[in-house]
This record gives structure tokens, C-alpha cells and sequence, in this order.
């Protein structure tokens, strides 16, 4: 499919909540990006610990967004960790994870959770665009 804010518009009238929350990231982000598919690699080579995404900046505004889109992100976790083969999210998440919070009960790690979510759906909805099939 070509990369067109007339397809990423059609995405959200089968996607998940999360799907369309990112969607929504995408169509707002469409006038400031000429080359339309460094809307998805910016994200995706920086990540949203860049700031560049700025409604995932602050701990407030973070732990809102897991707490909110949760069973997606645990989900897309889970999905992760079959894949992988990697069942502990200190191995995936690196020195970032708190070990000491394996539930992710805490802000530290609900952080890190909303920052994966907002990036492994981007990256979900890039595989849709052909522009994109060498670049995420």
C-alpha cells in the first residue's frame, strides 16, 4: 500500500484503540515531515525518549498512556517475548528496567512500557507501506 494520509486515515476504521491513537500521532505529524516516511523512522531510530513525541514526555503523561492502552501494550509485550524467546522484560528492556518492579506497578516501568507500545505500533502500522519495507 502506498503511504498516503488517505490510507493511514483508512487504518483506523479497522484499528485498536492504541492503533488509532498512533494513527492519530501519524495524521498530526503529516504536515511537518516533506518525506512523509520520516514520520516513522524518526520515531523508530530515536524512540520517544527522544521527546520527539511530545505527549510521552512526562511520567504523568506516560503512566496515563500505559494504564490506558495496557492489554495492547502487554499484549504486544507478550507477542515480543514469544518471538524472541526472551521471557523476562530486564532482558529485553536492558539496565532500563526495575528489576525490583516486575509488574510494572511503579512509573519507572510504566514508562518504558508506554514508550515500547507507541513504538512497536508504529512500527506494526509502517509494515502496511511499501515505502517503508526497507526502513523499519
Amino acid at each position: 500500500m502506498k503511504l498516503t494520509l488517505k490510507n493511514i486515515k483508512e487504518l483506523k476504521s479497522t484499528a485498536t484503540p492504541l492503533e488509532k491513537r498512533v494513527l492519530q500521532y501519524i495524521t498530526d505529524e503529516w504536515g511537518n515531515y516533506d518525506d512523509k516516511k520520516n514520520i516513522f523512522t524518526d520515531v523508530l531510530n530515536y524512540g520517544c525518549q527522544s521527546g520527539m513525541v511530545g505527549f510521552l514526555i512526562y511520567y504523568s503523561d506516560t503512566t496515563k498512556f500505559y494504564r490506558r492502552y495496557q492489554e495492547e501494550i502487554n499484549s504486544l509485550l507478550h507477542d515480543l517475548m514469544y518471538e524472541t524467546g526472551i521471557y523476562a522484560p530486564s532482558e529485553i528492556f536492558g539496565d532500563k528496567w526495575d528489576k525490583e518492579d516486575p509488574l510494572a506497578t511503579d512509573d519507572f516501568n510504566q514508562n518504558l512500557l508506554a514508550w515500547f507500545g507507541f513504538e512497536e505500533t508504529m512500527r506494526k502500522i509502517g509494515y502496511n507501506f511499501e515505502q517503508l519495507e526497507n526502513c523499519i
